[in-house]
């Protein structure tokens, strides 16, 4: 369960979780961090990334968003590094990686550690400046994913996975994830216990044989989305990095250059059509943390784009005939 995940995202080690939320605290917990210790996260994301930091007693130093990938946006990272700063935790946000080589470059020039939250975009692509291609997740020092039962490789149910290529890290996150202990009832570290069910394993094993195709699958239906809306000046459709699969659309996400995304969602809603607003807040605004977010930076690309987004039906089945149902029903409330 464990060998064939890493062995497809190129990376030496891998180690199977109960979900990525866990992925995200036992890599951490892998630092030897001190409470106080600066970690750096995007501020437009799922919780999961602030939650593991605040949990461990770590201190969430927020970067805004990129306007056109919404990814954790690089030009402002090294402002956010301080003496105390120790890690970074890009996210590669709704199926896209982060433009991870500047980040990494601010990584290796600071000595600090970079954990990918690949969570949403297993199978992306990543292009170097240099023209080398690498798998998300697999360009930091570890990598976490969830295997939760919506995701582009979904299990039946909860699940996760941390990889890296470091011989000692690997060693930690193994320990941590097994009660601290390398031999039983020998515990050495304060750890977790954290473990992917081998049934959501042998699950996970087949459809990953399938994982590509899947994902081919979700970029022929964004590309039937983009065509539909390729004329409606108030939709902005997904910004595409590059043409190397770059993108695998764990959600297709729009954005309401209007300021009617609300009336939007009451138009799909009426229609019978799902939809999702992913999200609704940056982490700067959730009232559980508010007091961990103390900033003077207002984050206006979050500020901004929360009220624009809205993300439509994509899955694997999405045929020809619904997209262009949820197509035209969409144009209808542009006309």
């Amino acid at each position: 369960k464990n060998k064939y995940f890493s062995k497809y995202n190129k990376r030496l080690y891998g180690v199977a979780v109960s979900s990525g939320t866990g992925a995200l605290e036992i890599a951490l917990k892998s630092f030897n961090l001190n409470r106080g210790d600066e970690i750096i996260i995007p501020t437009f994301s799922i919780i999961s990334t602030a939650l593991c930091v605040v949990k461990l007693g770590l201190k969430p130093i927020l970067v805004d968003s990129d306007l056109t990938t919404w990814n954790m946006d690089p030009s402002l990272v090294e402002a956010a590094i301080t003496d105390k700063t120790k890690a970074i935790v890009p996210v590669n946000l709704f199926g896209q990686c982060c433009d991870m080589a500047p980040i990494l470059a601010l990584a290796k020039k600071h000595a600090l550690f970079v954990v990918e939250d690949n969570a949403q975009a297993i199978g992306a692509r990543y292009l170097f400046p240099d023209g080398t291609v690498k798998a998300a997740g697999a360009l930091g020092d570890i990598g976490c994913t969830s295997f939760y039962p919506s995701k582009n490789l979904g299990a039946y149910g909860d699940g996760g996975a941390i990889y890296t290529d470091n011989d000692e890290l690997a060693a930690k996150l193994r320990t941590v994830a097994n009660h601290g202990q390398n031999r039983r009832y020998y515990h050495d570290e304060v750890g977790v216990n954290s473990r992917l069910d081998s049934i959501q394993a042998a699950i996970l094993n087949v459809k990953l044989k399938y994982l590509d195709k899947y994902n081919k699958r979700r970029q022929e239906a964004a590309n039937h989305y983009n065509a539909a809306f390729e004329n409606i000046d108030q939709i902005e459709v997904p910004f595409i990095e590059s043409d190397i699969d770059s993108h695998v659309y764990h959600q297709y996400t729009l954005k309401i250059m209007n300021g009617k995304r609300d009336e939007l969602a009451d138009h799909l809603l009426k229609n019978n059509i799902p939809f999702g607003i992913y999200y609704p807040l940056g982490f700067h605004e959730q009232k559980a943390y508010k007091q961990e977010f103390v900033s003077d930076n207002d984050f206006p690309v979050t500020n901004k784009v929360k009220n624009q987004v809205i993300s439509l039906p994509m899955h694997t089945e999405l045929s020809k005939k619904q997209i262009k149902f949820i197509s035209n029903t969409i144009i209808s409330f542009f006309e």
